[in-house]
């Protein structure tokens, strides 16, 4: 196989979200399996939205998730090259100027739609005369410029879909050029992709018709025709289509909440393949488990809940060091979080969730009181410290002995009061780091 290149190409017209990481981790990691390489191209056609703003948080989501593109470029740098394709075109007899209004084609399409024919366009301006032309450009009207597409069936063989194909007869022809000498999607994205040398276009479902389209432009312009491969796309858990307005999945609004880009990655990745959607810790794992014929036809549901449970799959493995720098920042202190870590964080789904931990055992802490008694003899038998792992149980041994209470009536007594909560870690790692003083205080009913 020929060393890949592949691109992610987003517009920077808002923050990237999580079926953007979808197409953006697929590329990166068949590129990185194969040896081959990632191309970044901002899609800024669009002048009026796209911002350098948004241009920065792509890239800075990008590295987030792990993603280093080995190659960068900008739609808006190259329109030189549009300009010479569209030249070649026109030079063809492929794409013609066209007059008509947005009024007047919406309703040539409600026409044709009571006649009972596709909406598609009738190649009218195909028959224009040199003089209509005229007097068009008379009235102030600047033509778009359509590609005259091949009445035919394109077919190609997609790495995701098998054979594929598309009948272009069903289609309009495609605008190209917009009326103020702009560029359409269409048109910069086969141009970049053959002149920058992109090997594999991995991309959403939802251009499959594009790549009919597409296909008759390379051959068009005598480009080689990329190998093509579409996904499926990621949907809201009710079914709905991901787009920039949910704002919650963006990736930047998930690394503000605290999540590890590997859940992120490990989520978007295997979600809707015929792998198990679990933790992968890294990405040169992850890349051995992209399998373009595992990838299902159906759309894939994005379940936020999973990636609560995919993060703690994480965290719960981490070693302190990776934490170490988050863990101070929350304000433990760094001769007393390596033991705090290594004691909670089985219990943790963010490492963020420390902070609540680290409360509970500087305190102040109310103690839940169930049997004052119980505790009074508890507190009778506490030893004098100081603490160590061996504390625990040798304490509760003698509570036992001294009350017959055993199981859940000996034990979470002794937590409610030393946490006042009813859950949480082991408390034989929590108690040395409570000590006895915090400890002798709740036991008797203080807060502290």
């Amino acid at each position: 196989m020929t060393t890949p290149l592949v691109r992610f190409a987003p517009s920077p017209t808002g923050y990237l979200h999580i079926g953007n990481a979808r197409p953006a981790l697929l590329n990166f990691l068949f590129a990185r399996r194969e040896g081959g390489r990632f191309l970044l191209r901002l899609d800024d056609t669009d002048r009026e939205r796209s911002t350098e703003e948004f241009a920065g948080a792509i890239r800075e989501d990008l590295s987030w998730l792990g993603i280093a593109p080995n190659l960068f470029a900008r739609q808006s740098e190259r329109t030189a090259s549009y300009e010479a394709a569209k030249e070649t075109l026109i030079g063809q007899g492929r794409l013609y100027p066209c007059y008509e209004t947005p009024e007047e084609l919406d309703r040539r399409r409600k026409r044709q739609l009571g006649r009972g024919l596709p909406p598609i366009y009738d190649r009218a301006a195909l028959n224009l005369t040199d003089e209509e032309r005229v007097a068009f450009e008379g009235q102030g009207r600047r033509p778009h410029w359509r590609f005259k597409l091949d009445h035919r069936v394109v077919a190609w063989n997609d790495l995701v879909r098998d054979e594929s194909h598309v009948d272009c007869a069903s289609l309009s022809d495609p605008v190209l050029i917009r009326e103020d000498g702009t560029v359409l999607y269409t048109l910069p994205s086969v141009v970049d992709d053959a002149e920058l040398g992109v090997t594999h276009v991995i991309r959403g479902e939802d251009h499959v018709t594009n790549t009919g389209v597409q296909v008759q432009i390379f051959e068009a312009l005598g480009y080689p025709v990329p190998v093509f491969a579409h996904h499926n796309l990621l949907t809201t858990a009710d079914g709905e289509g991901l787009s920039k307005r949910l704002g919650h999945l963006s990736l930047r609004s998930l690394r503000e909440a605290g999540f590890e880009p590997a859940a992120v990655d490990s989520l978007a990745v295997l979600t809707g393949t015929s792998e198990a959607v679990r933790a992968v810790p890294t990405l040169d794992e992850l890349a051995g488990l992209v399998d373009f014929g595992r990838i299902s036809r159906a759309p894939a549901r994005f379940d936020p809940s999973e990636l609560d449970v995919i993060n703690a799959q994480i965290v719960h493995t981490m070693p302190f060091a990776e934490a170490r720098e988050r863990l101070l920042a929350l304000g433990i202190p760094e001769e007393t979080a390596e033991s705090l870590w290594t004691v909670v964080r089985a219990n943790l789904v963010k490492v963020a969730d420390a902070a609540e931990w680290w409360r509970v055992v500087a305190g102040p802490v109310s103690p839940v009181i169930q049997d004052a008694a119980f505790l009074e003899t508890a507190l009778s038998l506490l030893p004098a410290g100081p603490f160590d792992a061996t504390t625990w149980k040798s304490w509760t041994e003698a509570v036992k002995q001294a009350t017959g209470a055993k199981g859940r009536s000996l034990f979470m007594p002794l937590r409610l009061a030393l946490t006042g909560l009813d859950h949480g870690p082991d408390l034989a790692g929590l108690l040395p780091l409570i000590g006895r003083e915090r400890a002798a205080q709740r036991l008797a009913g203080e807060t502290a």
